[in-house]
């Protein structure tokens, strides 16, 4: 089976940062891949908020996470300071990926790649919805 590649862009149009506790950390004393996907959760959380968006409601529609790809580079522990940067790439007539670079020690390590594939869908009808203008408006021409 071929190894995973990601292309992702040189600039991320959000970044924040996360420690690492103890309680993300697995069998071998090193942050769990189970860890790595609830801190890029909190990331994307976060990369909404600061375009005023959540999860839940983007023009009263939300998000629905379809896949996740992430590739490892580096192992963390605990304690480490990781910084997540975040953009979205691949718009689609339902969707787009949110795609991450995970670093730490202030950018110089790359620790991750990951995107997550995500679809529009409004909770109330149970159906897909198309991309809300105000998101791509927001990100497609960065």
């Amino acid at each position: 089976m071929a190894r995973l590649t990601l292309d992702l862009p040189e600039q991320f149009v959000f970044k924040c940062t996360q420690v690492v506790r103890v309680t993300d950390l697995n069998y071998a004393n090193h942050l769990g891949n189970d860890a790595m996907i609830s801190l890029l959760h909190e990331a994307r959380c976060q990369f909404l908020a600061n375009f005023g968006f959540t999860e839940s409601n983007i023009e009263g529609v939300g998000i629905m996470v379809t896949d996740l790809a992430t590739i490892y580079k580096a192992e963390c522990f605990s304690g480490d300071e990781l910084t997540f940067e975040v953009g979205v790439c691949d718009f689609n007539k339902y969707g787009c990926d949110v795609i991450y670079r995970v670093t730490k020690n202030q950018g110089n390590t790359l620790v991750a790649q990951a995107k997550n594939g995500v679809v529009f869908f409004d909770f109330h009808e149970r159906t897909l919805s198309r991309v809300p203008a105000s998101f791509i408006n927001t990100f497609q021409e960065q």
